[in-house]
């Protein structure tokens, strides 16, 4: 008999601000439900019924606000979207505070993580984080679904992320670490994680920092790798391409991973730069597996918190 909906609803889950608004227990309740909407769709197809929700975006996107509008409308809901500055008119805090009067939810894809924050701070009903400089956790609960899918178990497993120390290792970091996996970070000096996250999902799992790469995919059951150069960081292209290059995932680092190890990107990718196109094409590359599993995580997500 399959589970009912509402038994993975937990009444702890607000928002979801940064990976840690999701304890342990619902993040692998989440994981659960992931699996089920993705089993069986249907089964979902009203759940949002009569549910409304404000997509909020400062960057561009693809993958966040595809999977997002998709995911609200398979559910039975619908969405209104909004590009541009978020507060760049009036004070977040009353964004947050006409949209909530409005809609059932906020997800938003901003610059700043203050941004997510003041929503969350002062809006009634849910805020999602779909990205900031500091946390991207809807991508990494669509990377854990992803492992839990090509390895049965999570415990165990090793991620190796190679690149920068950006927004989307500090999720993985806190999200995978708590799952049991050991997250290993290889960045080129300077451009480490940021401390305190590191220490945060350290406390809760295994977490490797270091400059060498080969040490970070050496046994790796996942390779993971993102752009070198973030949006808003444009200027810093030349320099980083630079200081980047010895951390290409290309064949010979990818060697150094297990013989049954995976390639994983949350895209959009730069082959030739931090991946090469034959390490993209790789039969090993579950790339679009993790762009498919957005919807399906998002939607356990909407499940979780508005449903």
């Amino acid at each position: 008999m399959a589970t009912p909906i509402t038994s993975f609803v937990s009444p702890h889950v607000r928002h979801l601000a940064s990976d840690l608004d999701l304890d342990s227990e619902s993040l692998l309740n989440l994981l659960e439900l992931a699996a089920q909407v993705k089993r069986t769709p249907a089964r979902f197809a009203q759940t949002l019924a009569g549910r409304y929700l404000a997509l909020l975006f400062e960057k561009p996107s693809l993958r966040t606000r595809m999977t997002f509008e998709l995911a609200i409308k398979q559910l039975g809901g619908d969405a209104v979207v909004s590009t541009g500055p978020v507060g760049g008119r009036e004070p977040v805090k009353d964004v947050a505070r006409n949209l909530d009067r409005w809609t059932h939810g906020i997800v938003a894809r901003v610059f700043s993580q203050a941004t997510i924050d003041e929503l969350a701070a002062w809006s009634s009903v849910p805020v999602i984080n779909a990205l900031s400089d500091r946390y991207h956790p809807c991508q990494a609960l669509a990377d854990v679904q992803t492992l839990q899918e090509r390895f049965g178990a999570l415990d165990g497993l090793k991620l190796a992320f190679i690149g920068d120390g950006n927004n989307v290792a500090h999720s993985l970091m806190l999200t995978a670490a708590r799952l049991g996996v050991h997250v290993a970070v290889a960045t080129p000096r300077g451009y480490e994680p940021d401390a305190e996250i590191a220490a945060q999902a350290a406390r809760a799992g295994r977490i490797t920092v270091t400059n060498d790469p080969e040490e970070a995919a050496a046994n790796a059951h996942a390779v993971y790798t993102d752009v070198w150069t973030s949006m808003g960081q444009e200027e810093e292209a030349a320099e980083r391409a630079q200081v980047f290059a010895k951390f290409q995932v290309n064949d010979r680092l990818f060697r150094q991973a297990r013989p049954d190890g995976v390639f994983m990107h949350c895209l959009p990718a730069k082959r030739g730069l931090e991946v090469t196109d034959g390490v993209m094409e790789s039969p090993r590359s579950v790339v679009f597996d993790q762009a498919e599993n957005r919807l399906h995580a998002q939607k356990a997500l909407l499940v979780t918190l508005l449903g």
